[in-house]
């Protein structure tokens, strides 16, 4: 008797786990939230950079947008990008197509105000709540609310 109970409650778990990845979509890896931080240079043509965004479209052709909420948090070197994007017509069109699939890009205000950048003049498509007050101290937060972080 307790051997078919035991049997019949985990059937009942295997079956709703079936159930919570098939409202996840086909992918099996479900909702998630996760972090990806940039602090590096771009090196030659930017090539880190694409292969950061790349990363991230990846992840996202893998587990649906609808299933994934994305932050890129940006600080130190890594503000490269958006200086990069300023006049790199293909890396706009990257970050904008991400961003149009709920992909939020945090800049660090420290950064900005340490290397005396203007996000207006200087960053392609920042806005006063793209900015964090500290890059860092994102991550940790992002983290503690359950973020996986990653760095590509």
């Amino acid at each position: 008797m307790l051997r078919s109970l035991a049997i019949l409650a985990l059937s009942a778990v295997i079956g709703l786990a079936g159930m919570v990845a098939a409202s996840a979509g086909d992918s099996g890896y479900g909702k998630q939230k996760v972090v990806y931080h940039i602090n590096y240079p771009g090196g030659e043509k930017g090539k880190k950079y694409y292969g950061a965004l790349r990363n991230i479209q990846n992840h996202i052709n893998a587990v649906g947008k609808d299933n994934l909420e994305v932050k890129v948090v940006m600080h130190g070197n890594g503000l490269g990008l958006l200086k990069q994007a300023k006049d790199d017509l293909k890396l706009q069109g990257n970050v904008t197509n991400l961003k149009t699939q709920n992909v939020s890009f945090n800049v660090c205000s420290n950064t900005l105000r340490g290397r005396k950048i203007d996000k207006d003049k200087d960053l392609f498509e920042v806005y006063d709540e793209d900015i964090v007050p500290s890059g860092v101290a994102e991550l940790s937060k992002l983290q503690g609310m359950g973020y996986t972080y990653i760095k590509p």
